[in-house]
């Protein structure tokens, strides 16, 4: 039986590639451009713990978004419910076609007291991994997805030295429990978000420490810092360093997993005057780190859209532009803008781990998708080596401090049922996925 099965199920493969094929080749034939993508290219979306899990009240970012004077427009609260969906939501994302899904594993629940590991948590996380395992999905498990324990901001987060040692021996155990389970990790997600945000003053230094000296006085403690609230030069550093050390940590206890980071890039282009400006950003925000991770195992990038300019830094975005629900402008074609960039840097593998559009309509989703991967593609014929296309993200979920508005989901999340609807987009790209390939 299991003979004629495996028999069945090879023909039925077969029959869909040359299905498959057979599409391709007519759309080739109608004139369209058929884009092929390497064999073992990863497809997939991304979540993070918090954005997605529910109720993750051990968290720092849970104590910002219930202060009286919250930078966040509303409290994440059950969000999607994906700590306890998470196998139904597995096999969405293999019924759709996709090979690979990255999540990340939520420090807040592995480690709520200082020196105290929960079992139970690593053991939710390691079966998530197995479900993965299950449908044939490749996990990509980020560490640190922006959310830290509560007793980690309260005494200093990543501003104390001591946060490198403990980032450390966290890495350590996860990667303990879960190594035989996972080959590729990410340390830390958008390890240049505060510097980043730092740049474009995104949260001005005051309100920065009326937040923190709030958050402080909830908690009883002389100090509370959360990135991006807190001394930027100190969190960026500390945070470099911890990702070294952590780095070092998961290779001695499983050396064959493929470590690297992920960092935030945005297509900078300068008008006339502002080319010295824009090499100065540059490298405060992408080449420094860039340049610090050439002896990964990959980078991963982070894409959205780009920013102009001028002498004088950030302009603001050109009237009449066509904008998102994030305010930024849309522009699918930043993906392949910072993928080259990367590639001039590092000589390393490229993993895109985050590339979306936060967008009412899923047909303009289909649009930013169809524009982010033929510049991809473009990439792939210069011969730059790029790993994965994972789409952020896999649901409407928790959009940190803009709330739920936001839509960045291949999936529609009903906040009170929590029931699950795909979007044309899904469906979309999950048949990208399978082919993998698409025309254009």
């Amino acid at each position: 039986m299991k003979r004629r099965a495996f028999l069945q199920s090879t023909l039925a493969g077969m029959s869909a590639l040359s299905v498959s094929t057979k599409i391709l080749a007519a759309k080739q034939k109608a004139g369209g451009k058929i884009h092929n993508f390497p064999e073992g290219f990863l497809w997939g979306p991304s979540t993070a713990a918090h954005q997605v899990e529910g109720n993750n009240t051990n968290s720092d970012y849970w104590l910002l978004e219930h202060l009286a004077n919250s930078p966040f427009v509303e409290p994440s609260m059950d969000t999607c419910d994906h700590y306890h969906q998470y196998p139904q939501d597995i096999k969405l994302i293999a019924d759709l076609g996709f090979n690979c899904y990255r999540f990340s594993v939520e420090w807040a629940r592995i480690e709520p007291e200082k020196g105290y590991f929960s079992k139970a948590s690593l053991d939710h996380y390691r079966h998530m991994a197995q479900v993965c395992h299950e449908y044939g999905i490749k996990p990509l498990v980020t560490f640190h997805h922006f959310t830290s324990p509560l007793w980690f901001a309260a005494q200093g987060g990543w501003e104390n030295p001591e946060s490198i040692d403990l980032f450390s021996r966290y890495c350590e155990k996860v990667a303990r429990h879960l190594g035989d389970l996972i080959t590729l990790v990410c340390t830390i997600n958008e390890i240049n978000f505060t510097a980043q945000l730092d740049a474009k003053n995104f949260i001005p230094m005051e309100r920065r420490r009326s937040v923190m000296n709030a958050a402080a006085k909830s908690m009883g403690v002389k100090h509370f810092s959360s990135p991006p609230l807190g001394e930027p030069a100190l969190i960026t550093d500390n945070m470099l360093k911890a990702h070294h050390q952590g780095r070092l940590a998961i290779k001695s206890v499983t050396p064959n997993v493929a470590v690297g980071l992920s960092l935030t890039m945005i297509d900078m282009q300068a008008v006339s005057g502002g080319e010295k400006k824009l090499k100065e950003l540059q490298y405060a925000i992408e080449d420094r780190f860039l340049e610090e991770i050439k002896h990964d195992d990959y980078v991963g990038v982070q894409a959205y859209t780009r920013e102009i300019i001028n002498e004088d830094g950030f302009m603001p975005v050109e009237k009449g532009a066509e904008l998102t629900q994030m305010g930024y402008e849309f522009w699918p074609n930043a993906l392949e803008a910072t993928i080259r960039h990367a590639a001039s840097i590092v000589r390393v593998p490229i993993y895109v781990t985050e590339n979306g559009v936060g967008i009412a309509e899923d047909t303009k989703r289909i649009e930013y998708i169809n524009g982010a991967l033929k510049g991809l593609s473009r990439c792939l014929e210069d011969g730059i080596d790029v790993k994965s296309y994972i789409h952020w993200s896999l649901m409407d979920n928790f959009e940190w401090t803009n709330g739920y508005e936001p839509t960045f989901g291949l999936i529609a999340v009903d906040r009170q049922t929590f029931k699950r609807t795909l979007k044309p987009s899904a469906k979309f790209l999950g048949k990208i996925a399978r082919e993998n390939a698409f025309s254009s």
